[in-house]
């Protein structure tokens, strides 16, 4: 039995397709969300089936996830992207009690039972501050690549102080910090724990390890190792941080 699951976030569009006899995802693909989802996810999909010769008689369920999620009508169901992280979450790392989950336009915290079922969850989807677009306009101000966030954090000598987390003003902070000629190394560690402190404002310091951390920020190394600090634990990176909640979400569609 073959599921689907589409995850439809503000910056980026998964599809993966999920082996339940041989419990595996079989493959994924990924690209940039645009405003035309139905017409994007149709090819995204058609491109997944194409890549494992498959055809769409053979997919039993499709389960759609995501801010985007209601945006498809070829799809069977639609599940909230806080089911769906937990389970692609619990099936690559069973383990996890909770999970750290930060995408392009918010972040979440989310508490699991003993059997991975969510418990309770947190959620900040009002402000950019302390995404991946937040780390997008950093990025562009500065003039690197987010690729390249985590190597420069590895070089800095003497993190910077970022006192705010509103993008408009964050860039009027680290503009001034370029011309007294602080080391673009240092803003971005400095980013980097002003993102972790503003995440444990949200999440509170007392979470139960071990602690999963997905979304496509969860790809920026500096990150991981800022958030460590803050909550003095060791933070496990997801396997395939960008489709845990596609992953979920096709789980989920061979479940049901």
């Amino acid at each position: 039995m073959i599921g689907c699951g589409i995850d439809i976030g503000s910056r980026t569009t998964k599809v993966v397709l999920y082996d339940a006899a041989k419990q595996k995802m079989i493959t994924s693909t990924i690209t940039d969300s645009r405003l035309d989802k139905e017409k994007l996810v149709l090819n995204l999909f058609n491109r997944a089936l194409k890549s494992v010769k498959r055809s769409r008689k053979e997919i039993k369920k499709i389960v759609t996830t995501g801010y985007g999620r209601e945006l498809v009508s070829f799809a069977d169901e639609s599940i909230t992207e806080i089911t769906c992280h937990a389970r692609g979450v619990r099936h690559l790392v069973p383990q996890t009690r909770t999970v750290i989950e930060i995408g392009g336009q918010d972040s979440k915290i989310t508490h699991l039972d003993k059997n991975g079922n969510v418990h309770d969850f947190a959620m900040n989807d009002r402000c950019a501050a302390g995404t991946g677009r937040f780390l997008e306009a950093v990025a562009k101000l500065l003039e690197v690549k987010i690729s390249e966030m985590g190597s420069c954090v590895i070089k800095s000598g003497k993190i910077a102080s970022i006192s705010s987390m509103c993008v408009v003003f964050a860039e009027s902070e680290i503009i001034g910090l370029l011309a007294r000629k602080v080391p673009r190394s240092d803003i971005i560690a400095g980013v980097n724990k002003a993102i972790a402190t503003r995440f444990i404002g949200l999440a509170g310091r007392k979470i139960i390890e071990p602690i999963t951390f997905t979304g496509g920020v969860a790809l920026i190394p500096g990150m991981v190792s800022a958030l460590e600090q803050e909550y003095g634990q060791k933070i496990i990176i997801s396997p395939y941080p960008q489709f845990t909640g596609a992953l979920g979400a096709a789980i989920l569609a061979t479940e049901k």
